[in-house]
Formats: C-alpha cells, structure tokens, sequence
C-alpha cells in the first residue's frame, strides 16, 4: 500500500497524487509541491490516504511543505505581475504583427518560469517574440497554443442556461461531443442554440446521451403500427421522449382519432436500433461545430530557453529533427532505387528494340582493323550476315 494525497492546482483541473511523508494533510490546505514545471502551490482535494501500489505512479514526488502566510503572499504577488506581463505580452505581439490572441499570463511559484497562453487559427512563427519577452522579463518565456475550448475553460463566463459553464465549474478533461448526440435528443440544430460560448458544441449534450439513448430505445418510430389496450391497430403519429408518450392515430369505425398513450400500454416490435444519419446539408450547415475533445495545447520554446530550461524539450526539438532527416534521407533513398529502376526500364526496352547494350568504348581489335573509327562492338556479333563475327577484320 502507498500512502498519497490528491492536490489540484486550478479550479476544475486535474487532480495529481503526490506522497505526504509526514504532514497530516486535510482537503482545502495549501502545500507547496515540486511538479515538471517547477515549485507550485496546490490546494489538497483528496486527504492522506492508502492506495494500492498498482493505482498509481511511481516513484510519487512528495509535498515539500504546507504553505505559510508568506508563501500565499508570494502568489498574491505573481497574480499582480501576471497583469504587468499580459499587458506588456500584448504590446509586443501588436509590434510584430503576430495574428495570435493572447489568453493568459501564468508565473511559477517560485518566478523560474513565465508561461503564455494564445489561441491562433495556424502555425505562429514567434521566435523573434520569444526573444523581446525574455529580455525584459530576464526569466524562461514559453508560449503555449490552446483551443477555443481551453480558452473559455480559462476565463469563464455563464452559460445559456444562466449557470456558470461547466468546463469552468467541474469538467476535468473535455469529451467528444457530434452532432448526432443533439439529433438523438430531438434539438433543434440551429447552431445558436446547440454551441456554447467557445463555439464549439455544447458540453452538456454528452451528459444526457445516455439516458436519451435508452428512453428512445424504448419507444416506436413515427408511422409504425402498434396495438392500443383495447385492440385496435393505428398508426404512430408522434412520440413524447421524456414523458414516453405516444400519440396514435385510430380508426373507430366511423372516423379517425388521435390518441394519446403510455408507452407501456401499447403493444409493438421494438424496433432495431439504428444509427443517427446526419443529411449532407445538415452537416454543411454544422461544420465546424463539432470537437474531438482531445487536448489541444502545444508548447513552444527557444533553442537557448529549452537548454536553460534543464528539461526534456530541447531533447524532443532535436530527436523531432533527427526524425525528419531520416525521413528525407530515406525519401532520398527510395528515389535514388526509383531512378536505378528507370535506367533498367530503359535498357530493358534497348534490349526488347534490338540495340542491346552498347559497347561505346568498341574492341581495341576492331578500332585498329577499321583505321580507329571506334566501330560499336555489339559482342562480336554481326547483324548483317547473322553470323559469329569473331574475327572482323576478315569480313
């Protein structure tokens, strides 16, 4: 057994386990901790606990210490140079003309770091504002490119639903919403109603494809037929998901009715469980709405800050150029054979024509015997007389 304790460092972020040594520590204290960007501070959610070895990394980095008044001053204090540095941040992106929109200002505890986060639409080529950054703040600089997702998920704001967003409130990691989670749900696919802030679709639509997936499962399809309690046929009109009612037209022998039943009062086949189709207008119209969930932040440093930096980045940044050398050269390689293949192909047609191959250097002999024409040698054979012509200079 491994004794751990679970520390967050931003709201509604992930929770990281780390080892105690000896602090009693309760959920809502404040510890410092050593992490892979450096010295932070984090808030313990998940108290002192044994866990089995196997549920957790190892080897687990421990708790350096609970913090002090001073140590929640010194963030207090970096909360206030974060402004300074967003704003001087903004100034020199504005300079060099960079098409990026900076989100956040974040230093490290211990000031070793001073990260940037942005969101851009491609590639952003900031070396030269890497470099303008680190000679006035004279620390490590990095810039990390995010998603529109992440961006909200940093600032916050208020849903439709008049509630905090729920990436700000609770969500951990972001899941994969389509858009035939909102089709199961009978949405309107109007993209105003169905995208949330980042313009991304809604994240809440995952939370009840579940429980739409079954109620619907339970249910018939428009038009189908089905028997009423009384044992007349009729037809299905419409359907209620989430009251599971169904609306059937019946014939009573004199005129047709609408009626209204309880799913578990009428008599059908289920029907067979069939995939959500989207129409190719539908999808032209919700391009771009829908997101894979998966972590879009990247990170980018200079040459000098990733060897200053002591980490494994500037080792990455390398084996990465290394690994497309290999691909050029075996690229290379393959062109080099496609060529030899080429030249083969031609002397093989040579052949096929009747040229053979040609001896452009001739026999020695025959030079000689023809005053030093430098006649073709085409191994001795003659073509005129379809003969062995060994012996040329008789001929």
């Amino acid at each position: 057994m491994t004794k751990i304790v679970g520390i967050r460092f931003q709201q509604a972020g992930k929770i990281y386990s780390f080892d105690p040594l000896d602090y009693e520590l309760e959920a809502g204290m404040h510890v410092i901790v050593e992490t892979a960007r450096g010295v932070e501070m984090g808030t313990v959610l998940i108290p002192t606990r044994e866990v089995d070895d196997s549920s957790v990394p190892q080897p687990l980095k421990p708790v350096i210490r609970i913090a002090t008044e001073e140590d929640e001053k010194t963030v207090e204090r970096n909360h206030e140079k974060e402004k300074e540095a967003y704003a001087i941040c903004k100034e020199k992106i504005a300079k060099h003309g960079l098409e990026m929109k900076l989100v956040a200002a974040e230093y490290t505890f211990d000031n070793n770091k001073l990260l940037f986060y942005f969101t851009a639409d491609g590639r952003i080529d900031f070396r030269e504002l890497v470099k303008d950054l680190a000679s006035v703040f004279r620390t490590r600089i990095e810039l990390r490119q995010i998603g529109v997702r992440d961006e909200t998920k940093m600032l916050g704001g208020i849903g439709i639903c008049g509630r905090e967003l729920c990436c700000k409130a609770y969500l951990t990691d972001f899941v994969p919403v389509s858009i035939k989670m909102a089709k199961e749900q009978n949405l309107s696919l109007n993209p105003t109603k169905i995208s949330g802030v980042c313009g991304r679709l809604m994240c809440c639509l995952k939370n009840e494809e579940e429980t739409y997936e079954y109620l619907n499962s339970r249910l018939p399809a428009v038009g189908d037929t089905v028997t009423t309690p009384s044992g007349m046929r009729g037809e299905v009109m419409g359907i209620n998901v989430l009251r599971q009612q169904v609306k059937v037209v019946v014939d009573n022998g004199e005129e047709k009715e609408l009626q209204e039943y309880s799913v578990d009062d009428l008599t059908f086949t289920p029907r067979r469980r069939k995939a959500v189709k989207l129409t190719e207008e539908e999808i032209r119209e919700l391009e771009g709405l829908e997101d894979s969930g998966e972590n879009t932040e990247s990170k980018s440093l200079t040459g000098n800050d990733r060897e200053a930096a002591g980490d494994d980045d500037g080792n990455k940044e390398r084996e990465n150029h290394r690994e497309g050398r290999r691909d050029f050269n075996r690229d290379k390689g393959r062109q080099r054979r496609d060529n030899r293949d080429n030249r083969g192909s031609r002397e093989n047609r040579d052949n096929r024509d009747g040229r053979g191959n040609r001896d452009y250097r001739g026999n020695r002999d025959n030079d000689e015997n023809r005053g030093g024409r430098g006649r073709r040698s085409y191994n001795n054979y003659d073509r005129k007389n379809h003969q062995d012509g060994s012996d040329n200079s008789q001929q």
